[in-house]
């Protein structure tokens, strides 16, 4: 039925009963991780449902969550889907969609404040305690660096960086010692600000060719 929804709508409407049943169901056939036109497209999506639950989910900790993640995430790709570039990786794209649709709903619920030229002019801020708890108006360079680091340590970071969890609370959600959120908190951040760094590098470098 979501497929159906896929292939006849341009934006499908919001169905949590269909999505959760779908995304329950056993795995389509693995999409072409190119797709060639539109229509291809769209049945690469609708294949990738399940797959993208299962992240969500990982994300969310949330199965109510998981499942308006994907739906948003579906709704978004078909909505920009003369963004997509036929004939590249469409599950990569697709996946950069959720994990930017999971982030902004993160942001929604917070404060803004200047983390990141914080984290810019002292990466060792975030490594002290207490560490500065807030990542807003994360810009695209920070969605690429977040999405790089592993996940034990990017979920931590969400967790509290991101969902202004206690370190108790991000604990017991991940079911692991506060010691282990706290270490896993302490190489995340590091690891967040070595990934800044190297891609400001590179962009500079970018900027530098191009003059």
């Amino acid at each position: 039925m979501f497929a159906q929804a896929l292939a006849t709508t341009p934006v499908p409407s919001k169905s949590r009963s269909t999505l959760g049943g779908f995304a329950r169901t056993s795995r389509a056939t693995p999409p072409n991780p190119q797709a060639n036109s539109i229509e291809e497209l769209r049945r690469g999506v609708a294949a990738l449902a399940p797959e993208l639950f299962g992240r969500a989910l990982r994300m969310s900790r949330s199965s109510a969550l998981a499942e308006d993640l994907v739906q948003d995430t579906v709704e978004r790709a078909l909505r920009f889907e003369n963004q997509y570039r036929p004939g590249t990786n469409l599950k990569a794209w697709v996946h950069q969609i959720l994990f930017s649709v999971f982030i902004t709903k993160c942001r929604r619920n917070r404060r803004e404040r200047r983390a990141l030229d914080v984290l810019y002019s002292d990466p060792n801020a975030w490594t002290a305690a207490p560490a500065v708890s807030e990542m807003t108006a994360l810009s695209p360079p920070t969605l690429r660096a977040l999405e790089a680091i592993q996940e034990v340590y990017r979920e931590a970071l969400i967790l509290v960086d991101l969902q202004e969890m206690t370190y108790k609370d991000a604990a017991e959600k991940l079911g692991v010692p506060v010691g282990t959120v706290m270490s896993r908190l302490h190489r995340g951040r590091r690891l967040l600000a070595k990934a800044l760094e190297a891609d400001r590098d590179a962009s500079l470098v970018q900027c530098n060719m191009l003059e």
